[in-house]
């Protein structure tokens, strides 16, 4: 979730102080260099927990394909999120679990809206660097080019973007549920999706 690599989803407790002995970055912050970008993320990292001892309802999360989203903030910050919904209605809405302790809890808290990118095979490193698992010296958006929104700068070639508002947010199992209300669609031309399944990147196959 995602987050985590995904999911790229944290828990209350942080991914720094769960997996003690990681590499630190810039800021202090522990994190998995994974160096193969898309790579069996939890297979290869030694600090997880084996597939025989993880609890039935993280199993069944990996078996549940989901796409691979970008959400940023002004700030700017940004996480890998795999946790999105997308519920048309008046007014449309997007649903998503979060790290709370993330920087782009911070920076949604603070500027009350965000954007939701979804990302394409072609961005497996940039997934992995906002997930914390690559480094990012300079920065997390040093590198790639972006384009600038009033919710949060988005990868130039991305399939599009979604700005939205915050509504709302919640403690939700280990993670943040995030309500917003969605006021700007702007969609590129129609791009494969880059899908995260029982820890790894997985692309659309006919």
């Amino acid at each position: 979730m995602t987050a985590e690599a995904a999911a790229h989803l944290g828990h209350p407790a942080g991914p720094h102080r769960r997996f003690p002995g990681r590499a630190r970055d810039r800021r202090g912050t522990m994190f998995h260099v994974n160096h193969q970008p898309g790579a069996e993320i939890h297979h290869t990292d030694p600090f997880a927990v084996p597939a025989g001892q993880r609890s039935p309802v993280r199993r069944l999360r990996g078996r549940l394909a989901a796409p691979v989203t970008l959400w940023t903030a002004p700030g700017p910050a940004g996480l890998t999120v795999s946790s999105t919904l997308v519920a048309e209605g008046e007014p449309d809405r997007l649903l998503g679990l979060i790290d709370p302790e993330s920087d782009l809890w911070a920076a949604v808290e603070e500027a009350g809206r965000f954007a939701v990118a979804p990302l394409g095979p072609a961005h497996r490193q940039l997934a992995d660097r906002f997930a914390g698992l690559f480094p990012s010296p300079g920065g997390l958006f040093a590198t790639g080019a972006w384009a600038d929104t009033p919710y949060g700068p988005v990868p130039a070639d991305a399939g599009g973007w979604a700005g939205c508002t915050l509504d709302s947010a919640r403690e939700y199992g280990w993670g943040l549920l995030v309500e917003a209300t969605i006021e700007a669609v702007d969609l590129a031309d129609e791009t494969a999706p880059l899908l995260h399944y029982r820890g790894r990147y997985r692309e659309l196959t006919d």
